[in-house]
């Protein structure tokens, strides 16, 4: 069987799949547009922080839906404590990002917790790291 795989992570997963009678196995996706082993640590981990804070934004979208159908009261607010966490790891997440980004955290301290125009706040910060 051929599925014109290039990439011999691809060709290994499609032998790993064959040998299994084709049963499908879910694995862990890919994270990097790059081969890996051509990465810095530095960047790899960045890669995973990014992965995370995504993962952290899904997740607070979820619960932010099931808590807006949910009708048992108890149900509900063991969602918004475990949505809480999400926030908390989302913005652990941002840290970490921003203390290795320098641009970004400029760009950023010109637009959160400010008010007035958040477009308006975001070109100003974009012009302090120009």
């Amino acid at each position: 069987m051929s599925f014109g795989l290039k990439d011999n992570k691809c060709r290994f997963l499609v032998i790993f799949l064959q040998e299994r009678q084709h049963k499908i196995i879910v694995m862990a996706t890919d994270q990097y547009h790059e081969p890996a082993e051509e990465l810095s640590q530095e960047t790899r981990t960045f890669a995973r922080m990014i992965t995370s804070l995504i993962e952290e934004a899904e997740a607070i979208s979820w619960y932010e839906q099931r808590i807006s159908l949910e009708k048992d009261k108890q149900a509900k607010a063991v969602m918004e404590n475990a949505q809480q966490e999400e926030f908390k790891h989302f913005g652990m997440d941002l840290e970490f990002l921003l203390r290795k980004k320098e641009k970004w955290k400029i760009v950023l301290q010109s637009i959160l917790f400010k008010k007035g125009d958040i477009v308006e706040l975001g070109e100003q910060g974009e012009e302090k790291v120009d």
